[in-house]
C-alpha cells in the first residue's frame, strides 16, 4: 500500500463534502418519501422511471437505471407489485426477461409524492446555489456520472462463481 498515492487535501475535502451532502440529501428525501407515500427511495425511483417511459422496461433496464442489484430490485418490485403499483409479466421476445409496467395507482402515487420530493430537493440542493453554480454543477456532474457509468453497471457485473469444495485425497498409510 506504500505505492498508493493519497488524495490532495483539496480533493479529499471535495470528496468528503460530496459524500456528506449526498448522505444528508438522501436522508431527507427518504424521510419525505416514507412519510408521504410509504415508499423507499429505490421504490420511488422505479416508479418515477416507469412514468417517464412509453411502455414497459425490463428488470435489467430498471436495475441498471437505478443502479441497484438484480436481487434487491426483484425484492422491491415484488413489494410494489403486491401494493398494486406495478405489474410484471414475462417478455414474449426474451424468455429470460421480465417486463415491468406502472399501474394507474402507481402513477397516481408518484403524482402525490412528487411535489414534496421536488420541494426537498429545491430547498436542500438548489437553494444555496446561484444560477451560475447550478450551471457549473450541471456541467461537472454529468461528466462524473458518465465516467462512473463507463464501468459495468452493478446489475451487469459478472456473478461470482461459487468455489467447488476440494475433494480430499486419501492419504496412503
Amino acid at each position: 500500500m506504500d505505492d498508493v498515492q493519497g488524495l490532495e487535501p483539496q480533493q479529499l475535502g471535495v470528496y468528503f463534502a460530496l459524500m456528506e451532502a449526498v448522505s444528508l440529501l438522501q436522508h431527507q428525501v427518504a424521510r419525505q418519501l416514507r412519510a408521504e407515500g410509504d415508499l423507499s427511495y429505490v421504490q420511488f425511483e422505479v416508479l418515477a422511471r416507469l412514468t417517464t417511459v412509453d411502455g414497459p422496461l425490463t428488470m435489467t433496464q430498471l436495475a441498471d437505471g437505478v443502479v441497484y442489484s438484480r436481487s434487491g430490485l426483484t425484492y422491491q418490485a415484488g413489494l410494489l407489485e403486491q401494493a398494486g403499483l406495478i405489474t410484471r409479466v414475462p417478455s414474449l421476445d426474451d424468455e429470460r426477461a421480465t417486463l415491468v409496467s406502472i399501474t394507474e395507482a402507481g402513477a397516481a402515487l408518484v403524482g402525490r409524492v412528487l411535489p414534496g420530493h421536488v420541494e426537498v430537493i429545491r430547498r436542500l440542493l438548489f437553494e444555496p446555489l446561484s444560477g451560475e453554480d447550478v450551471k457549473q454543477l450541471g456541467d461537472i456532474m454529468p461528466r462524473v456520472r458518465d465516467h462512473m457509468r463507463a464501468q459495468p453497471p452493478r446489475s451487469a457485473a459478472p456473478r461470482k462463481r461459487r468455489r467447488e469444495p476440494v475433494a480430499e485425497v486419501p492419504q496412503e498409510s
